[in-house]
């Protein structure tokens, strides 16, 4: 019991996993994290802190990273469904500014890993969303940094349909581009 399933996905780092899911009659069981399989799947981290957010559908949060204490972030929806985005930050990285965008639900499952040193943000797709991560560092909220979600040089190809009506908050709305980062 406990297996997952690991994908990569183009920029070195980032994983998609899949849990096995048990179910019958009754409904289904999964492990949502165990250090082992994560282990040997070439995800050695230790987890300090969970976090877990509501949102409705439209609401855009992001892209943010932490600067000086940067966060590996293992996320996954536990209700509802999202469009959550990582965008490589690592200057030293072949795919600096490039973007991975993944859908993550309660009825697929998926996990999403986003090692240190990447931006990160979600848009709600469904009529409410329940977000859960885990994090390897603690949030400072000192050291908050982020970029527009509609920067023109990283060009996130958001799925944002015919009427939706985006939500941000003001902080989200005021942030620079990623070429004016230092």
């Amino acid at each position: 019991m406990g297996k997952i399933t690991v994908e990569t996905c183009g920029i070195e780092g980032l994983k998609i996993i899949t849990p096995a899911v048990f179910g019958d009659d009754r409904g289904y069981f999964m492990e949502t994290y165990n250090y082992n399989d994560y282990k040997a799947a070439g995800i050695d981290q230790i987890f300090v802190q969970d976090n877990q957010s509501a949102s409705k559908k439209g609401v855009l949060r992001g892209l943010h990273f932490q600067i000086n204490f940067p966060q590996d972030k293992l996320v996954r929806v536990v209700s509802g469904e999202v469009f959550d985005v990582a965008v490589d930050l690592r200057r030293e990285s072949p795919t600096y500014g490039q973007w991975h965008g993944e859908i993550l639900s309660a009825e697929n499952k998926k996990q999403f890993f986003i090692p240190k040193n990447f931006a990160h943000g979600f848009l709600v797709l469904s009529d409410y969303a329940e977000f859960a991560y885990k994090c390897t560092d603690f949030y400072h909220p000192n050291d908050e940094g982020g970029i527009r979600y509609d920067d023109p040089d990283i060009a996130v190809k958001w799925p944002i349909s015919e009427g939706m009506e985006l939500i941000m908050s003001e902080k989200d709305t005021k942030w620079g581009r990623l070429k004016e980062l230092v």
